[in-house]
């Protein structure tokens, strides 16, 4: 991992003080098709009560946006929603905060097994396999999972 970048990003919860900030990050025109707006993960995390939200910094400017769950039925953490700002794009910072959020939830929860899922035409596969995620052949809906052991 890029340390300097390690040093500067980091992940801090959403507050009655940052979500505004949050709600107005975009993507590529693009992307659209495999993210969703922030306000819908901000409202998936609040209502259906098993998302949690983070917000990520790169040093107190938020450049994105991402969120996990735990699913019992795997005994695996999730990883969704990451958004990173369309002006903040292609500078590691995505990379580095699921790395952070991985160290976290091993820190925190005694996390061993993560996954995340994406569509099959979404260059952000790239990125998550180089992480060391590993498609099986499983899907969710019509994404493909991809797991970390660690």
């Amino acid at each position: 991992m890029n340390t300097s970048l390690s040093n500067q990003i980091n992940l801090r919860e959403i507050t009655p003080g940052n979500w505004r900030e949050i709600s107005k990050l975009q993507v590529h025109e693009n992307q659209k098709e495999w993210v969703a707006e922030p306000t819908y993960y901000l409202c998936l995390c609040n209502y259906g009560k098993l998302w949690n939200p983070k917000a990520i910094y790169l040093e107190d400017t938020i450049v994105g946006f991402l969120m996990w769950a735990f699913d019992e039925s795997d005994n695996s953490y999730w990883i969704g929603g990451i958004t990173i700002d369309k002006n903040h794009q292609k500078k590691g910072y995505g990379r580095t905060a699921i790395i952070e959020i991985i160290e976290e939830l091993k820190n925190t929860k005694n996390a061993t097994c993560f996954a995340l899922s994406f569509a099959p035409d979404n260059p952000a596969s790239k990125l998550y396999k180089s992480i060391g995620f590993v498609e099986n052949g499983e899907y969710e809906d019509d994404e493909i999972v991809a797991r970390l052991k660690s």
